[in-house]
C-alpha cells in the first residue's frame, strides 16, 4: 500500500521544456519509489549525496512488490528502487510494463528463518515451510530450499520454479506460499519461512546472525534503479544513478547492515 504522503505531480499547467528543466528540483523533487525498510533508508542517504549536486529526492514509501512498479509506469514516481532483474522482467511480461533498468544498486540475500528451530534438518515430517508467493522470488525460495536440503527440484530448475519442479520431497514437507511482506509475521504458525533480506531486517531479524540458511554474496539478484523507457538517458537519470552508485553508499551500507547487504557497484 503506497504511503499517504501526497505525491507531487508533474508538470502542472507547465509546457514540456519547462517541465524537463524542472525535474530534480526543489519545486518538483524526483519521486523515489522504494519499499519500507532498508530500500529506504539507503534511499534518504542518497538523498542526501543527490542535494549536494542540486538534485532533490522525494522518498515514496510503499509496503508491497506490486503497486511501485504500477505507479512508475502511471507516471506518479519518476524511478523505483527495490526489485531484482528477474521480478523486474516477469512484471514487465505480465503486466506490459514499458519500464527499463537504469543501474545496479544492492543485493539483499535470501534466507530462510524459524523460531522453533536451530537447523533446516530439524523441520519434522510434514512440517510447513513458507516462501514468497510471487513467481520469481517463490523460485528463487525454492531453489535455497533445495539446495540446502530440504527437497530436491526437476534438473535445470532456476528462480522460475514452482512447487511442481518439486521431484522428490522425502519428507513430505509442505510449502505455503504467502505475500513476501507478510512472511515475518507467519514465522509463528510455520516450521521456517524464506524471507527477502529486506523484510527480514525490518522485522528485527539479522540474516547472517538468525538464518538457518542464507543465500551467498555473489547471488544473481542484484536490485535495481528502474525508470521508463523514454526516461532512460535523461540527465536527472544519470545524476541519480551517480548518487546512489557512491564510496559513501557502500560506507553507509557497510556501517548500517554488517554484511547483511552488499552493494552491487
Amino acid at each position: 500500500m503506497i504511503s499517504r504522503r501526497p505525491l507531487i505531480l508533474a508538470g502542472l499547467a507547465l509546457p514540456a521544456a519547462a517541465q524537463a528543466q524542472d525535474i530534480g528540483s526543489a519545486q518538483r523533487p524526483l519521486s523515489i519509489g522504494v519499499t519500507a525498510g532498508p530500500h529506504a533508508q539507503v534511499m534518504e542517504k542518497v538523498r542526501e549525496i543527490a542535494a549536494r549536486d542540486g538534485l532533490a529526492i522525494r522518498v515514496v514509501e510503499f509496503q508491497d512488490y506490486i503497486q511501485p512498479n504500477a505507479a512508475l509506469a502511471a507516471g506518479d514516481l519518476d524511478a523505483n528502487s527495490y526489485q531484482h532483474q528477474p521480478f523486474l522482467d516477469q512484471q514487465v511480461r505480465d503486466r506490459r510494463l514499458a519500464l527499463v533498468a537504469l543501474g545496479k544498486t544492492l543485493i539483499f540475500p535470501m534466507g530462510l528463518y524459524s523460531r522453533k528451530h536451530r537447523r533446516l534438518a530439524e523441520v519434522p515430517q510434514g512440517g510447513r515451510i513458507a516462501i514468497p508467493n510471487d513467481p520469481t522470488n517463490g523460485g528463487r525460495a525454492l531453489v535455497l530450499l533445495a539446495n540446502n536440503g530440504a527437497f530436491t527440484l526437476r534438473a535445470g530448475a532456476d528462480f522460475r520454479a514452482t512447487v511442481a519442479d518439486i521431484a522428490a520431497n522425502p519428507r513430505r514437507l509442505r510449502v505455503v506460499e504467502l505475500e513476501a511482506a507478510q512472511l515475518p509475521r507467519a514465522l509463528d504458525e510455520v516450521e521456517a519461512a524464506a524471507i527477502n533480506s529486506n523484510f527480514a531486517i525490518s522485522a528485527g531479524l539479522n540474516p547472517v546472525r538468525d538464518a538457518l540458511a542464507l543465500e551467498s554474496a555473489d547471488s544473481p539478484y542484484a536490485n535495481l534503479i528502474v525508470v521508463r523507457q523514454q526516461d532512460a538517458g535523461a540527465p536527472w537519470a544519470r545524476r541519480l544513478l551517480a548518487a546512489y552508485q557512491n564510496q559513501e553508499v557502500k560506507d553507509f551500507v557497510a556501517t548500517t547492515f554488517q554484511g547483511s547487504v552488499v552493494p552491487a557497484f
